[in-house]
């Protein structure tokens, strides 16, 4: 069901592991971008209708605006399930303990007497959430676009999500209750890069916005990258991936139930085992025979299970298993070792690091209190999850008196003329009694 990858002895590369011998899946932003650029162009010349012709082509459904009611909020809250509301809240709770501990405070830097620079956390005045609809419902992913925005202080806050055909031409009504359980009331029945395209040009319902965060389909991925620069965005999410380290010492049915609860998401999921033990390889095999037949979506996991994005690696040492999964650089990375605190914290990329056997990533999908929204395709080597952070700018106040420029402008002036720029000196001696 799995492919297995050996590493072991001299087929573990001298020079260190190259990202492209591990499994990955195939997802080409770039070839999407020719698909998205003429959807992007028609919602930035006739606005919110060429969102709604987009959205009934690829949704199968046209609501009769974008903009959700507040009645409609209100109705799927009410109808909620008293236990999904229960959790939901939860959720909230956890997520807002942790990322209110996240924001930044001002810090003032005394330079030299009477020249300070201080910078200034601000944060975004107004963000567009994008939540995804497709093979699953994500209320989960409202609240962990929303808690950290709310967090860091946005002032407007903005859900897109697509519009289904079953409700009516509004999002998932679970999508709907989250929104209103956080208290957001502007909501878009817009889905795919028509919803990008509408956060980023402003349609006569809704106004731009500055940054767009949350995953999505590769469409979504391709509208982010085009649209960069003109709106700020998080990251271009590809599909999800968990990898896990584990040796001896792990439960082989605790390593296969969290392989397929990624799976679940997506034909292109993938999942990594990372193990020095064959014998761990051989059970895990073995109990996710089973596994998968019992699960309700056998198909799309055994699909990503047996995908070329999924695999089994032997290496011989945890110090080749760190090497390899730092080359991987996974979205969701556990620890199934002995001691395994020790070896998570020698993890230098990943998106987030679940530790021990009794933190599964479907703890950090909902309840952990982290967030959910991470790096994939190995840009954990780069790049964070969502957080308070990606919500501030950080912007430097210079306050200088006469004294403290006066006692440096001869070296400001010595570096404008070595750069050939002199009226950036003449911009200094002009306020220190030169010449004009």
């Amino acid at each position: 069901m799995i492919s297995r990858i050996d590493l072991r002895g001299a087929a573990f590369p001298e020079g260190g592991i190259d990202r492209d011998l591990l499994p990955r899946a195939e997802f080409d932003v770039e070839a999407a971008l020719e698909t998205v650029r003429p959807i992007c162009e028609d919602v930035r010349h006739r606005g919110g209708a060429a969102v709604l012709d987009h959205g009934e082509r690829f949704d199968g459904v046209r609501p009769e605006r974008l903009r959700v009611s507040g009645k409609a909020l209100a109705e799927a809250l009410d109808g909620l399930d008293v236990e999904v509301r229960a959790a939901l809240e939860e959720s909230i709770r956890r997520a807002r303990t942790v990322h209110r501990e996240q924001r930044r405070t001002d810090v003032t830097t005394q330079v030299v007497p009477g020249g300070t620079v201080t910078e200034r956390w601000v944060p975004v005045q107004r963000v567009g959430l994008y939540v995804p609809g497709g093979l699953a419902v994500y209320p989960s992913s409202v609240v962990m676009n929303v808690v950290p925005a709310q967090e860091a202080g946005v002032g407007a806050v903005a859900v897109a999500s697509p519009p289904q055909k079953e409700f009516g031409g509004l999002p998932h009504p679970t999508i709907l209750a989250a929104c209103a359980l956080l208290g957001v009331d502007e909501v878009y029945a817009a889905g795919g890069a028509q919803a990008v395209a509408m956060f980023a040009y402003g349609t006569d319902e809704c106004r731009p916005v500055n940054l767009v965060t949350g995953p999505g389909n590769i469409y979504v991925a391709a509208a982010k990258r085009l649209l960069k620069g003109r709106i700020g965005i998080d990251a271009e999410a590809g599909p999800t991936e968990i990898a896990v380290l584990a040796d001896a010492s792990a439960d082989p049915g605790y390593v296969a139930a969290d392989l397929i609860s990624q799976a679940e998401h997506d034909p292109l999921a993938a999942a990594v085992l990372v193990t020095t033990s064959p014998e761990l390889a051989d059970a895990v095999d073995g109990e996710l025979k089973v596994r998968v037949a019992a699960t309700k979506h056998r198909e799309r996991i055994t699909a990503a299970l047996g995908g070329r994005q999924s695999a089994t690696v032997l290496v011989d040492t945890l110090d080749q298993g760190l090497e390899v999964v730092d080359a991987y650089a996974a979205e969701h990375l556990e620890i199934q070792t002995e001691d395994a605190a020790a070896v998570a914290a020698r993890v230098r990329n990943a998106g987030a690091i679940f530790v021990g056997p009794h933190a599964p990533v479907s703890l950090g999908d909902y309840c952990a209190g982290s967030n959910h929204v991470l790096p994939t395709g190995g840009c954990a080597c780069h790049s964070s999850g969502l957080s308070v952070q990606s919500f501030l700018r950080g912007i430097h106040v210079v306050d200088y008196s006469r004294e403290a420029l006066e006692e440096v402008a001869g070296h400001v002036v010595t570096l404008a003329n070595a750069e050939d720029l002199p009226a950036h000196g003449e911009a200094v001696t002009a306020r220190l009694g030169g010449t004009r």
